[in-house]
C-alpha cells in the first residue's frame, strides 16, 4: 500500500513541477505593469470589490456595469440590473461561463507549469524533483519503520484483544474499541516516523512545505486503512469468527470488497488534495486550478465506479438479480451526476446532492452497526444484553452528531454562518433560519422520545419469575409488574402526544409564526368536541379515575357487571377483557360500574366436609390440620399459601352426617389445585382411620307390584339406588351453595 502511495506521489510531483518538455513560453510576454495588474484583477477581494461598486452604480443611477474587468470577473457577476433573468436562465448563464473558463483556460496551462517548474527549482537552489520524492519516499519508510516497531512491541494488547469473548455485547464492544484505539496508537507512530522525523531537520521552505503536505496526505491514508482493517476485520487478518466481531453485519466478500477499494479511493483524494494546496503557492492561478480538478474529478469518478460494478451481492441481493443490478445502476448514475455538477461549477447543488445520499446512508449503517454490536449475547454466555436505553442513546446520539455536522457544513459551503444570520433580516436567511431551528428541535424531540421509549421498553420487559402452574389456574401477577403494564403503555402514548405537540408548537414559533391564536383556538375547539362527544368524554375521564385508584391492573381477573375476564390492555377509552373460554370484550370504563377484583392481594377460600355422626371431632381436626400443612410445604403449592388449610368447627347437624367448616386462605388462583388434592387425600387418610364419609342412601317401601299383586315389595335395582342418591346430593349442594 505505500508502495502505491510513493508511486502516486512520485507520479503526482513530477506533473506538477516538470513541464512538457515541448512546452513553449508564450509568443509575447506582457509587461510587469500589465502582469501585475493581471493578477491584481484576479485578487478574490478585488473581484468582491468591484462587483459591490457595480451593483451600487447601478442601484444609484441604473447604469449597467462597467466594462473591463477581467473574464474570471464577469464570468462571476450577477446579471445586470434591468436584466429580467429566471433563475434557469442565470443558472444556466453560470455553467455556460463555467465550461468557456475551463476551456479558454486549457491551451495555457502547459505554459503556467513552465513558470512554476522554473520557479519552483530556483526556490529550491538546484534540488532537482528526483531528491524532493526520494526524501519523501525515505520519511515515509521512517513511518513504516517505526509503526513496525510499535506493532511488535504491543504484542500484550494485541492479545488482550483477542482474549475478549465475542458472545456478549460488552466483549465485542471492547474487541472494536481495542482495535480502533490499537489503529489509532499504528497511525500515530507512523506520523511520527514520517512527518515528525522530518522535522527534525531544518529544510528549506519549498521543500518543507510539499514533503510535508504529501506525508500528511501518507498518514490520512493510512489511516483510513488501519480504521477500516479495526472496523471490518478482512480476511488477511486472519481473525477466527470475523463475520461475529465486525463492526457491521457484512459478509467476508463485502468486507474484502471495501477494504481493497475504499484507501485507494481517499489515498487518491488525499494526493489531489495536498497537490491543491501546494500549487496555488507555487503559481496556478484558479483557473488553472478549474481545469486540474476536472481531471481529479475524473479519476476519483472511476474509482467510485469501479468499486461500484466490481462489489459483491449482498444476501437479500443474491437471489434477485435484478436487485442487484438496479442498485448498480442507480448508484452509476448518481455518481455521474455529481461528476456533472462539479464540471459545471454548481457547488452548493453539489453539495446537497451529495449529503442527500451519503447522510442518510451513513445514518443507516451506523445504527446497524450499534445493534449489531450491541446484540444479546449467546445462549452459552447466558444471553447478556445491553439496556435499551443505553442503545437508544448511543444510536441517536450518533444521528445527531451526524446531522449538525452535516447541517454545518452545507452552512458553510452556502456562506452562512450564525452571527450573519442573526444580524440579517433578509427573507433567505429568515427561511435558512427557521429550517435550522425546525432540525434541531426535531433532532431534540426525537433524541427525548427514542431515550422515553426505550426506558418504557425495558420496564415493560422486565419478567418477574413465579412458580409452574396448571392450564386452568390463575397465573401468579406481581403486583408492581402488573402496575407497569397497566400504566406505562397509557403514559407511553399521552408522553407521545406532548412531545409532538410541543414540537410542533416550538417549530411554528420558530418561524415566525404566532402560538397564541392556535393554541386559543384548539381550547374552543376542545370545548365544543367535549359538548359534543359527551359518552367519550365520560369513558375518558372513568378511565382516568379507575386508573387513580388502581382498581384493576393487567393480568389480574376482574368482575364488572355482567363483564367476567382478565385484564389484557388498556386505550384511553376502554379496557380489554378475557373471558376464560376466549372471549374478548372491549368495555368502555363508562360501562363499567363496580368492579370486584378477584386477583388482589389474598383469598380465603371456605368449603364443607361431611363426617358420620359416630366420628371423632377432635381426631378429624386433627388429621385435616395434618393434611393442611402437608400440603402447605409441598413444593407446588408452597408459593401460594398465606394460611394453611384448617377446619373452623363443625357448621351443622346434617340429614345424614355431621358438616365441618374448612377454611384456606392462599395468593389469588392458588386455591384451586390444592383443594383437589386436599380432597383426595381427606378421602384416602379418613379410610385408613376407619371414619366414614356416609353418603345419602333410599329405603324404599309401599310401592305397588307391576303385575297388580298387593302389598309384594319392588325390587330395589343398584341403578335405582344411585340415581336417587344423586338427586339428594344435587339438592344438597344447592342448598349447601344458597346459605353460603
Amino acid at each position: 500500500m505505500f508502495f502505491l502511495i510513493a508511486r502516486s506521489l512520485v507520479f503526482g510531483i513530477a506533473l506538477s513541477l516538470a513541464g512538457p518538455a515541448q512546452a513553449q513560453a508564450p509568443a509575447t510576454v506582457p509587461p510587469e505593469r500589465v502582469k501585475q495588474l493581471f493578477e491584481l484583477l484576479d485578487d478574490p477581494s478585488v473581484k468582491a470589490w468591484m462587483a459591490e461598486q457595480r451593483k451600487q452604480d447601478a442601484g444609484s443611477t441604473g447604469a449597467p456595469a462597467a466594462a473591463g474587468a477581467s473574464p474570471a470577473a464577469s464570468s462571476d457577476a450577477v446579471a445586470a440590473p434591468g436584466q429580467m433573468n429566471t433563475m434557469a436562465s442565470s443558472t444556466l448563464d453560470r455553467i455556460k461561463h463555467h465550461i468557456e473558463r475551463i476551456v479558454r483556460t486549457l491551451p495555457l496551462l502547459p505554459g503556467q507549469f513552465a513558470r512554476v517548474r522554473a520557479e519552483t527549482m530556483e526556490d529550491m537552489s538546484g534540488r532537482r524533483p528526483a531528491g524532493v520524492l526520494l526524501l519523501i519516499a525515505m520519511f515515509i519508510a521512517a513511518g513504516v519503520a517505526l509503526t513496525w516497531a510499535t506493532y511488535r512491541l504491543t504484542r500484550p494488547f494485541r492479545l488482550w484483544i483477542i482474549a475478549q469473548p465475542k458472545d456478549t455485547p460488552i466483549g465485542r464492544a471492547k474487541k472494536i474499541g481495542g482495535r480502533t484505539l490499537y489503529s489509532s496508537l499504528l497511525i500515530v507512530s507512523f506520523a511520527l516516523g514520517s512527518a515528525g522525523a522530518f522535522m527534525l531537520f531544518d529544510w528549506p521552505m519549498l521543500i518543507r512545505e510539499i514533503v510535508l503536505t504529501f506525508l500528511m496526505a501518507a498518514v490520512v491514508t493510512a489511516g483510513v486503512r488501519m480504521y477500516l482493517a479495526a472496523m471490518l476485520v478482512p480476511s488477511f487478518m486472519q481473525v477466527e469468527n470475523a463475520v461475529e466481531v465486525r463492526a457491521l453485519p457484512i459478509t467476508n466478500e463485502m468486507a474484502d470488497h471495501w477494504f481493497y477499494w475504499l484507501p485507494r479511493i481517499v489515498g487518491v483524494f488525499a494526493f489531489f488534495g495536498a497537490a491543491f494546496i501546494l500549487l496555488p503557492g507555487l503559481g496556478i492561478d484558479q483557473d488553472g486550478m478549474l481545469v486540474l480538478s476536472v481531471g481529479a474529478d475524473s479519476a476519483l469518478l472511476l474509482l467510485f465506479l469501479l468499486a461500484v460494478w466490481r462489489r459483491p451481492r449482498t444476501q437479500r441481493e443474491g437471489a434477485h438479480q435484478a436487485g442487484h443490478t438496479g442498485a448498480t445502476w442507480f448508484l452509476t448514475a448518481y455518481f455521474v451526476v455529481l461528476f456533472l455538477l462539479r464540471i459545471a461549477g454548481l457547488p452548493i447543488l453539489f453539495w446537497f446532492t451529495f449529503a442527500a445520499f451519503f447522510l442518510p446512508l451513513t445514518i443507516v449503517l451506523t445504527q446497524r452497526g450499534v445493534n449489531f454490536v450491541l446484540r444479546p449475547g449467546s445462549e452459552d454466555a447466558g444471553r447478556p444484553t445491553i439496556p435499551a436505553v443505553t442503545i437508544a442513546v448511543i444510536d441517536r446520539a450518533i444521528r445527531m452528531i451526524l446531522i449538525l455536522a452535516a447541517a454545518y457544513v452545507l452552512a458553510r459551503v452556502w456562506g452562512l454562518n450564525m452571527q450573519s444570520m442573526q444580524d440579517s433580516n433578509t427573507t433567505t436567511t429568515l427561511i435558512l433560519r427557521g429550517l435550522i431551528n425546525v432540525v434541531v428541535i426535531a433532532l431534540a424531540a426525537d433524541f427525548g422520545w427514542s431515550i422515553i421509549k426505550a426506558l418504557i421498553e425495558r420496564k415493560l420487559g422486565i419478567e418477574t419469575p413465579h412458580a409452574e402452574i396448571g392450564d386452568e389456574e390463575m397465573p401468579i401477577v406481581d403486583p408492581q409488574q402488573a402496575r407497569l403494564r397497566t400504566l406505562l403503555p397509557i403514559i407511553q402514548n399521552i408522553l407521545l402526544a406532548v412531545i409532538v405537540v410541543m414540537a410542533v408548537l416550538m417549530i411554528l414559533a420558530s418561524m415566525g409564526i404566532e402560538i397564541g391564536p392556535l393554541i386559543a383556538g384548539a381550547g374552543v375547539v376542545g370545548v365544543a368536541v367535549g359538548f359534543g362527544a359527551q359518552t367519550l368524554v365520560k369513558d375518558v375521564i372513568s378511565g382516568v379515575f379507575f386508573l387513580l385508584d388502581d382498581a384493576f391492573r393487567v393480568g389480574e381477573y376482574i368482575t364488572a357487571g355482567r363483564y367476567v375476564g382478565t385484564v389484557e390492555s388498556f386505550s384511553l377509552r376502554s379496557v380489554k377483557l378475557r373471558h376464560h373460554r376466549g372471549s374478548l370484550f372491549t368495555i368502555p370504563f363508562g360501562e363499567l360500574g363496580a368492579v370486584q377484583n378477584q386477583s388482589r392481594d389474598w383469598v380465603t377460600d371456605k368449603f364443607n366436609i361431611t363426617v358420620g355422626y359416630d366420628t371423632d371431632i377432635d381426631f378429624a381436626r386433627k388429621l385435616i390440620k395434618r393434611i393442611g400443612l402437608e400440603l402447605a410445604e409441598d413444593p407446588e403449592f408452597k408459593p401460594w399459601v398465606l394460611s394453611p388449610i384448617k377446619m373452623q368447627g363443625v357448621q351443622e347437624f346434617g340429614e345424614y352426617g355431621i358438616v365441618l367448616r374448612v377454611k384456606v386462605t392462599t395468593r389469588p388462583g392458588g386455591a384451586f389445585g390444592m383443594k383437589r388434592k386436599f380432597y383426595v387425600r381427606i378421602r384416602q387418610v379418613f379410610k385408613e382411620q376407619g371414619i366414614e364419609l356416609p353418603f345419602p342412601t333410599v329405603h324404599v317401601e309401599g310401592l305397588q307390584n307391576p303385575h297388580g299383586a298387593e302389598n309384594a315389595p319392588v325390587e330395589i335395582t343398584p341403578e335405582l339406588k344411585l340415581a336417587v342418591a344423586q338427586s339428594h346430593t344435587n339438592r344438597r349442594r344447592k342448598k349447601t351453595s344458597t346459605t353460603e
